[in-house]
């Protein structure tokens, strides 16, 4: 069996403070308290208001082979699947490409349009990469959040490089990344300051 050579990247958008989300996220402010609407308009505004300066970062964000992400990244709904939640992403998801939700609630895999599929994985991280290495092949795996899940997977030593765009505002609490991750050792590769965003990537030591 030929062992996948791809890299494992987490990539994701943080306040100047270190957090995801702000507390009290709910289906209707996903967020949560963001110092806004709660739909991530500020933190994410590099990506929807000035999408031309950051094209390089925007077009990187789905080029790999397969994706994981946590629960409360896909969807609101929390216990059992007591409905057809299918993402905040509508019928053709931008994925294209295999995506693993880690879940403690079994669930068939969702096809949707334009080549994603959702697989709900039960059995922890590990086997959520697994699965994902084996489904991309040599192409790299994007661990995509919340902060929660890139938390374990640093905390793991699974990450090999460290794709952080840092939003120029503070949220002051809410899902933070590093919480409960041993101390690193980040080597960086590259940053790039843009009007509503710096992008900072390290390697991660392991």
């Amino acid at each position: 069996m030929t062992t996948p050579t791809g890299r494992v990247i987490c990539d994701i958008t943080i306040s100047a403070d270190g957090f995801s989300a702000g507390l009290d996220q709910t289906e209707e402010r996903p967020f949560g308290d963001d110092g806004g609407d709660g739909s991530g308009a500020g933190l994410h505004a590099w990506m929807f208001d000035t999408p031309d300066e950051n094209r390089a970062e925007i077009d990187r964000l789905n080029t790999a082979g397969a994706f994981i992400m946590g629960r409360n990244m896909f969807g609101p709904v929390r216990g059992a699947w007591d409905r057809q939640w299918n993402g905040w992403w509508g019928g053709d998801p931008p994925f294209h490409a295999p995506v693993f939700v880690l879940t403690h609630h079994a669930r068939e895999p969702q096809p949707m349009d334009g080549g994603t599929t959702y697989h709900f994985v039960t059995d922890g991280i590990a086997s959520a990469l697994d699965r994902a290495r084996t489904a991309a092949g040599d192409s790299d795996v994007t661990v995509l959040g919340g902060a929660t899940t890139v938390n374990q997977y640093l905390a793991a030593g699974l990450i090999h490089e460290l794709r952080l765009h840092i939003a120029p505002l503070t949220l002051g609490a809410g899902t933070r990344l590093f919480e409960g991750v041993p101390p690193l050792e980040l080597e960086q590769l590259r940053s790039r300051a843009a009007s509503r965003v710096t992008h900072v990537t390290y390697r991660v030591s392991t």
